[in-house]
């Protein structure tokens, strides 16, 4: 049993930013929750959010202050949402949509609330892996998250999973974006001019086209920002040529990261183990998968082999730039943290287990073998309110084919999909829009079968993926095809599927599934053409 108290402070700095922070006893920022298959978490949220930073925030991209969740009375019943209201989703774990598990339609929690409890057990079948906490009240999650709200959680184990990181040294790192430190600074010389840096209607710099200008957002590595323009990282100092075993967290609001080591400037090769919590290697055994460059969604997690320079050699780990579209933020190249190379480098608070016990596999056939029960297929696509200038207020959506776009009411409990717990389908994700969406479902996992149409053999499930950009010309809109994973009976209930822009989920790009208990024995037919990794 882990059993932790937390309180969910904010404070206003001296930029004039709002900052929040989940605080563990004395001062310990967004503790790192550790637990394995069976654990027991009993965790406390205390809401201490102050009405001074909580004017400070804003509610454009959602409800009015006041609005109501859903009717009724008390943290489970869709209280009023206020400026400082929150609540906690522990994205990625497979554990019951209800209040006091991971319900994060109706639970609402104010300041004059008492400590709330969270109490669940991570399920048995739960893969190994690295996961996340952040706060998701509709309205309010954008702010929140970009102020910093948000934590690690591990579910151990992975090295029972994969022999390649036994007894590696291990290090969690959680990298946010925050707003601008300095937003009116001029981009650095980079060899070519900067371009002119245009506005979105949240002040968010639009992406440039061509990898370099103002970014969107600062980012952070375990809260030690490097900020635009000079990129003054932190340092992460490693024994020379040591193996470690990286786990990170995109906890960005809107930011994707397209990882790189730089040796000498030159690119280095990283050791995938595990995406979004689960291991690469769906069967166990010893299998990476090698890569010079990892993206990473906002929302996705990745876990990876790393093996540090030799002393002296000059060392950075930098995010290139991801083209998220016309429409879409600029996430320019640009530095992140130092590596630094030196004897005298502590080691790592946390090494894996030096030994490994096997691993007993769930009886339930790999998800790429199971045939679908049906197709359905989906579209993110947004609507400007005034469509000549491109400032103007959006409209955002994620809507089922055959339905109408209509932005998420979070007053409103009618699902827009329903399935019963055992179904598998398949879902074919269209992006309809002139930026790139991030597509995440909550309490379930899929597998990706294709990417804009080309077949991809991925041996891993995922909880959050990239839907490609639409050109605004293209006859064929650009997709995903996801084989969805409804088989695991905590799945059932009511939760939502969305976009984790946080931007676009709080103004409107969510959905709601509902899974109900099977009518009978669920039996699928074997998919074609597939294969167990």
């Amino acid at each position: 049993m882990l059993e932790v108290a937390l309180s969910f402070r904010s404070e206003v700095d001296a930029h004039g930013r709002t900052r929040y922070c989940y605080i563990y006893g004395e001062g310990i920022e967004s503790p790192n929750l550790r637990l394995h298959p069976g654990d027991l978490l009993i965790l406390t949220l205390k809401n201490e959010l102050t009405a001074t930073a909580a004017a400070q925030s804003t509610m454009a991209m959602g409800l009015p202050t006041g609005a109501s969740a859903q009717s009724g009375d008390g943290p489970c019943a869709g209280s009023q949402m206020t400026p400082d209201a929150t609540n906690l989703h522990f994205h990625g774990l497979t554990i019951p949509p209800v209040c006091h598990q991971d319900d994060v339609l109706k639970t609402v929690i104010q300041p004059s609330d008492a400590p709330f409890e969270y109490r669940f057990r991570i399920p048995q079948n739960q893969p190994p892996g690295l996961y996340w906490y952040h706060p998701h009240v509709h309205g309010l999650a954008r702010t929140q998250v970009v102020g910093g709200a948000s934590g690690a959680l591990i579910i151990e184990g992975i090295e029972r999973e994969n022999r390649e990181v036994v007894g590696l040294p291990e290090r969690v790192l959680v990298i946010r974006d925050e707003d601008l430190l300095n937003p009116d600074a001029v981009s650095k010389d980079t060899g070519q001019k900067a371009p002119a840096a245009v506005l979105d209607r949240d002040g968010d710099a639009r992406n440039t086209g061509n990898g370099s200008g103002k970014p969107a957002k600062d980012l952070s590595v375990n809260f030690v920002a490097s900020a635009y323009p000079d990129y003054k990282s932190g340092v992460i100092k490693m024994k020379p040529a040591a193996r470690e075993f990286w786990r990170v967290v995109n906890a960005s609001s809107i930011t994707y990261l397209n990882l790189q080591l730089l040796f000498a400037g030159k690119p280095q090769r990283l050791g995938i183990a595990a995406v979004d919590g689960a291991p690469v290697n769906v069967t166990g055994g010893s299998y990476v998968i090698w890569q010079n460059h990892l993206g990473v969604p906002p929302g996705g997690r990745i876990e990876f082999i790393v093996q540090a320079p030799v002393a002296g050699e000059e060392a950075t780990l930098i995010t290139r730039s991801v083209n998220t579209g016309p429409g879409g933020e600029n996430d320019p190249t640009r530095a992140i943290a130092k590596i630094v190379a030196t004897a005298e480098a502590a080691q790592p608070r946390s090494a894996l287990p030096t030994s490994a016990s096997p691993v007993t596999h769930t009886d339930l056939p790999w998800l790429g073998n199971v045939g679908p029960v049906r197709t359905r297929r989906l579209y993110f696509s947004e609507k400007l309110q005034d469509p000549n200038d491109p400032n103007s207020p959006t409209a955002f959506f994620l809507t089922v084919e055959g339905q109408t776009p209509v932005a998420f009411d979070p007053r409103s409990s009618v699902p827009n999909i329903i399935v019963h717990q055992g179904d598998v389908e398949d879902w074919i994700v269209e992006n309809r829009s002139t930026e790139l969406h991030d597509f995440h479902i909550h309490q379930a996992r899929f597998l990706m079968l294709e990417w804009f149409g080309i077949p991809i053999n991925e041996p891993f499930l995922r909880d959050t993926v990239p839907v490609p950009f639409w050109d605004g010309r293209a006859a064929q809109y650009p997709s995903v095809k996801l084989r969805m994973d409804f088989r695991d009976p905590n799945a059932i209930g009511l939760f939502p599927f969305h976009c984790h822009l946080l931007e676009h989920e709080d103004g409107g790009m969510m959905g709601l599934i509902r899974v109900d208990p099977p009518e009978t024995p669920a039996v699928s037919a074997p998919a074609r053409n597939s294969h167990t990794p």
